[in-house]
């Protein structure tokens, strides 16, 4: 009996203490959107309970030290709710203060509206745009998979969990990913889905009437239905979702939002506005709160967050044993995937001299890449055979295979460019994603979040431009480069030749502080056999002259070539200046930019879209592209009508060159 009672009493104990907790969180929830006048009060007081459960009992996480890469991840896909994950860090005794959170949501606060990626600082990723925290997991999901296959469960063992909402749901990303994470097995992947029935309109039965459960089973996941305010039935769902390793799992979790609200809760209200004084002060009462303190937390709060800390500390010590006692084979493994040297490619499987399509000259490097970069892996969109990317030619990652690194991603750019984002946060690993130029549009959200989040995503887009011919206006890109140089920090590059691709290639494997996309074509184009090391620099000066300066990218540089050969004949000295990476080039100091480009009149040849190029040309050069959308033909049919042969050029650069 006395067992009994002691257990009894600490269970008691525990409930005390968590209802503290609960409350706690609230409380900073309330006062930090109040003070703030902004933010999102309704989804860390209506998702507090679950929360709590989640973090004092289940996730294994080292918050002396946060970036330890065996660590559970923890994905705020609702990140409108950030107060809850702010909330969750500061009292879990990650480096992220009172003060920090007093400041939430102003300039330079560590607490900004929506969770910025800071693994310092416990933050995994950055969320905001609904679903894509969603689809994010569930490559940081994969990527566990595959490492464990590859280094063993006693170096990589922990689990993927996400706060998703009905937002989250809605969006179409969501079935694109959830579909490939129940099709990939990745039973690891835990959701929590706030379903409080309420969206920022009002009822979700406006709008939102699906049976999520059994869409969700279809999708091939484990689902459960709890009350999302009872702790044990929370904590009895997840015990049952770990215990289930062939699925992920959707766990639906019925709340109400701004629970504890005396007023506001249950009500679209309290979802993005701030509760009010008198609201909160009677919130605060309701809890036994003194509703004159703001930011209150008692003691006995962090020293309970401490102590569940403490199975992530253990957990991470042993996981240290066990990785100085692991073979030299691991280890060495391990280093090379985590702590990766610096690349430098042969080509040894290309062949000099061959006109080579971009996409095929790139896909010739795989092997290479594959051999040096140990972490390299990815795939496309049903698009393999296109784009050229194959590691391992007849091996998929699947369930029954999660240690090969060619990932069937299916017709999914938009979960596919999330999947590579999970996979390039979660570390260990350098992931592409491949599909057509024109589908980058599909993948935009993800690409813009690579960026943001100065992440090494490598986005492989092939297919690039109007020369891919008889599919037409519908897959020909036109305002695609344009549209993704406007895009901070993200390096586009589209190699001219082989030997471009090579370069290009050789700089997305060794950029580890932002994306690179890689733009290739589906014709061949001639080996141009080009100063080595130029795509470094962005641009730089493949044939010299005097009179005009003609500046192309990709497919174009050819042409230039020629054209300037053309106007050799009337006595016209054209320079020529591959301009493969505008970033990169005007990173270059501007006395480098000014001897590339020299004095003469300048001329962009590209074709794509115009929009930007008076950057290079100026306000009185010449920009040679295509301001309208293509049309169905053979590619050197549509060379011919939209003027982009040497001959073409030529032409309307002499007539540039004559006019007053």
């Amino acid at each position: 009996m006395g067992t009994l009672g002691s257990m009894g009493t600490e269970t008691a104990d525990r409930t005390a203490m968590e209802d503290l907790a609960v409350n706690t969180i609230k409380g900073l929830a309330m006062d930090a959107v109040q003070k703030a006048n902004s933010g999102h009060p309704g989804a860390p007081m209506g998702m507090a309970d679950i929360a709590v459960t989640l973090w004092t009992r289940f996730l294994v996480v080292d918050p002396d030290e946060p970036t330890w890469a065996d660590r559970d991840r923890f994905v705020l896909s609702n990140g409108h709710g950030s107060m809850l994950l702010y909330a969750l860090l500061h009292l879990a005794g990650f480096p992220l203060t009172l003060d920090d959170i007093k400041s939430f949501r102003q300039w330079g606060s560590h607490t900004a509206g929506h969770p910025e990626i800071d693994h310092e600082r416990g933050i995994e990723m950055t969320t905001g745009p609904l679903g894509q925290g969603f689809g994010t997991a569930v490559g940081m999901a994969l990527a566990e998979a595959h490492l464990r296959a590859r280094l063993g469960p006693e170096l990589v063992d922990h689990y993927t969990y996400a706060f998703v909402s009905d937002g989250d749901l809605m969006e179409g990303i969501s079935s694109e990913s959830a579909s490939a994470a129940g099709h990939f097995g990745l039973g690891r992947l835990i959701y929590l889905y706030d379903d409080n029935e309420i969206s920022i309109d009002g009822s979700t039965s406006i709008t939102f009437t699906d049976d999520v459960p059994k869409r969700f089973q279809s999708f091939g996941w484990h689902t459960l239905t709890v009350d999302g305010h009872d702790r044990e039935a929370i904590a009895a769902a997840i015990e049952e979702a770990r215990s289930v390793e062939d699925r992920p799992t959707l766990i639906s979790c019925k709340t109400r939002i701004a629970k504890g609200a005396p007023t506001l809760e249950g009500s679209a209200k309290s979802h993005g506005n701030p509760l009010g004084v008198e609201e909160i002060r009677g919130a605060k009462e309701a809890m036994g709160f003194d509703p004159d303190v703001d930011f209150h937390v008692d003691p006995s709060v962090y020293e309970f967050f401490s102590r569940s800390m403490d199975r992530g500390r253990e957990a991470h010590a042993a996981w240290k044993q066990r990785l100085e006692s692991a073979d030299e084979e691991t280890r060495t493994l391990w280093r090379e995937l985590h702590e990766p040297a610096p690349v430098t490619l042969e080509g040894t499987a290309l062949e000099p001299g061959k006109a080579m399509a971009t996409r095929a000259s790139a896909g010739a490097l795989f092997g290479e890449i594959a051999a040096k970069c140990p972490g390299f892996i990815g795939g496309s969109a049903d698009l393999a055979e296109s784009t050229k990317t194959v590691i391992e030619k007849g091996r998929l990652f699947s369930p029954s295979d999660p240690a090969a690194r060619d990932i069937p991603f299916g017709v999914r750019e938009h979960a596919m460019g999330t999947i590579v984002n999970g996979m390039a946060i979660h570390g260990g690993l350098k992931p592409y994603g491949a599909t057509f130029f024109v589908f980058s549009d599909y993948m935009r959200p993800a690409v813009r979040l690579s960026a943001l989040m100065k992440i090494p995503s490598v986005w492989v887009w092939t297919h690039d431009s109007v020369f891919l011919g008889e599919d037409g206006p519908t897959h020909q890109p036109i305002e695609h480069l344009a549209s993704l140089r406007a895009m901070p920090d993200l390096w586009v590059i589209r190699p001219a030749d082989a030997g471009e691709a090579l370069q290009a290639w050789e700089l997305a494997l060794n950029r580890h502080d932002g994306p690179v996309g890689l733009v290739l074509t589906r014709q061949n184009v001639p080996d141009l056999d080009l100063p080595p090391g130029g795509v470094a620099s962005g641009g730089y000066v493949v044939r010299d002259g005097s009179d005009a300066t003609l500046v192309a990218t990709g497919s174009e540089v050819w042409v230039a070539l020629e054209a300037a050969s053309i106007l050799d004949e009337s006595g016209v000295r054209a320079r020529v200046v591959s301009l493969p990476c505008w970033e990169l080039f005007f990173e270059q100091p501007e006395e480098y930019r000014q001897q590339v480009l020299g004095d003469a009149p300048r001329i962009s040849i590209e074709a794509a879209a115009t929009f930007g190029w008076e950057r290079i040309v100026g306000e009185h050069g010449l920009m040679i592209g295509i301001d309208h959308f293509g049309a169905s033909a053979p590619d050197k049919v549509i060379a011919e009508n939209l003027g982009f042969t040497p001959q073409a050029v030529a032409d309307r650069v002499r007539e540039f060159l004559d006019r007053p």
